[in-house]
């Protein structure tokens, strides 16, 4: 989740022009955080409290499903393998130049227009404390507080300040019962599907929401650790949550909403 070039000596007196191009989707990038942290509430990291930013996870397989198979257990020897190599496409300065600009604008607004309709349902509420799983640079969560959710956070490998903290979801460095709602939409990231939800469903609060995003039957990028052949492979791994809804939806490659309120 390159090597970076030398960049050529501006001459004398000259406008060293090509470096300010080159710099500009990172000055983008700053400028929207600054924009979305100042123009919302601060999500509280005093209410949402980390526990811890790093967990020891043994590297072991998840129990076999027939509706869910793994693709990538046999590449790592060890489990910092597998984060390096998640860490590969997170830190990619392409994708994250894509992220902070191109995409901003475009996603943050289609999650807005989720959570939204979550609101209306009254799935998700201003008073959630609310966790974005996954987040990378942190669209969801810039969403979240853009419709009025300002206690938001989101975790990844790769923090991205003051949207998203450094977490690993198969450990999320949260209490138990921390939060209200929950989005994701890398499970197919997961090396342990069971962890992933176990974790979701450790943190969540009784009577907490968690909407989950997932590809059936769709190959995802060569840094998937797993391919959902059925939905029952992820709505079997929530032992401690009820179905709200299992819908199709459009999202960025992913063709399935699955939403879970947690057993109180």
């Amino acid at each position: 989740m390159p090597g970076d070039s030398k960049l050529p000596r501006a001459a004398a007196g000259a406008l060293p022009a090509r470096p300010l191009l080159l710099a500009l989707p990172f000055l983008s990038l700053l400028l929207l955080l600054y924009v979305y942290s100042s123009s919302t509430t601060s999500p509280s990291t005093a209410t949402i409290a980390i526990t811890s930013t790093a967990a020891a996870v043994p590297l072991t397989p998840s129990p076999p499903s027939p509706h869910i198979r793994m693709r990538a257990a046999a590449r790592y020897g060890t489990y910092e393998d597998y984060l390096r190599h998640q860490l590969n496409k997170t830190l990619d300065p392409r994708l994250r130049r894509v992220w902070a600009t191109r995409d901003w604008h475009r996603k943050v607004s289609t999650f807005a227009r989720l959570f939204a309709s979550l609101q209306r349902e009254g799935l998700l509420t201003n008073a959630s404390r609310a966790l974005c799983v996954g987040a990378r640079l942190g669209q969801e969560v810039a969403a979240l507080r853009q419709v009025g959710v300002a206690n938001a956070v989101g975790i990844d490998l790769a923090p991205a300040p003051p949207l998203v903290v450094r977490g690993d979801f198969h450990a999320q460095p949260f209490g138990d019962e921390t939060f209200d709602f929950e989005f994701s939409n890398v499970f197919d990231h997961a090396l342990y599907p069971d962890r992933f939800a176990a974790e979701i469903e450790r943190t969540l609060r009784p009577g907490g929401v968690a909407v989950i995003h997932v590809a059936v039957h769709r190959r995802g990028d060569k840094y998937s650790a797993n391919d959902l052949l059925d939905v029952e492979g992820l709505v079997g791994l929530f032992r401690r949550c009820d179905v709200v809804r299992v819908s199709k939806v459009d999202a960025f490659g992913l063709d399935t909403e699955v939403i879970l309120r947690k057993k109180r």
